[in-house]
């Protein structure tokens, strides 16, 4: 089976790190989701999309795949470039510049 091993990025309502420091192993789908013909519900017979494992580090992902017997990727986080922090009180600095006005 094919797994994904990978750092989640953080969510969109965190402003910390808080759940993006954990490998998380998921397995990639072996079927198509298919549509229910009572319900019209998408579901599948592949019931291991819905594992999700966490580890501390990627060694220890990547040693539980090759001891299962798993065909595995790791895909790296990407590195962003740290940004400097900004002060409100910055704005109202005396010996700030500015354009346009005369």
């Amino acid at each position: 089976m094919q797994v994904r091993i990978y750092r989640p990025a953080k969510t969109a309502m965190q402003s910390g790190k808080a759940n993006s420091q954990a490998w998380v192993l998921e397995y990639e789908p072996a079927a198509r989701k298919q549509a229910d013909a009572l319900m019209g519900w998408l579901g599948s017979d592949d019931t291991t999309q819905q594992l999700r494992l966490k580890f501390a580090t990627k060694e220890e992902a990547v040693a539980y795949a090759t001891r299962k017997g798993l065909d595995f990727q790791v895909v790296e986080p990407a590195h962003k470039k740290p940004v400097p922090p900004k002060n409100y009180a910055d704005n109202f600095r005396f010996d700030k510049l500015e354009f346009g006005r005369f």
